[in-house]
């Protein structure tokens, strides 16, 4: 499976494993899937960070490296096609780093893993933990 990961998951699978169902973490680990980190988690988490809204073990420019590395994340780029996607969708949600994720994986026909129920109404491939 292709899953992309929202922010939360990406730090909850590297930091607190076990808030995310046992299930779903063995299939984020088993290296026969591709998890993916979309740029824009990149850039929330960066935001978040700075702001002080965020409290990670090191800086973002540190911490999500070896993150990715540890578990072979692959990353994802914002092409027209997401931006583009995510300004057409209906204002269910309005975070826009949300928004992002929820048109990559529309666009790229990817599983979203999430623990934000919202993200059923837009009809998008889910994982919600």
């Amino acid at each position: 499976m292709r899953f992309l990961l929202d922010t939360h998951v990406v730090i909850w699978t590297w930091q607190e494993p076990s808030r995310v169902p046992e299930p779903i973490h063995d299939q984020l680990i088993d290296r026969s899937n591709e998890c993916i980190v979309s740029v824009a988690s990149v850039w929330e988490l960066a935001i978040k960070y700075a702001a002080g809204k965020l409290k990670l073990p090191a800086p973002p420019a540190h911490w999500l490296p070896q993150a990715l590395a540890h578990f072979q994340f692959a990353l994802l780029d914002i092409a027209m096609a997401h931006a583009l996607g995510a300004a057409g969708l209906p204002r269910i949600h309005g975070d826009p780093f949300d928004r992002m994720l929820i048109a990559q994986a529309q666009v790229e026909g990817l599983t979203l893993v999430t623990a934000d129920p919202v993200f059923r109404q837009y009809g998008v491939n889910l994982h919600v933990i």
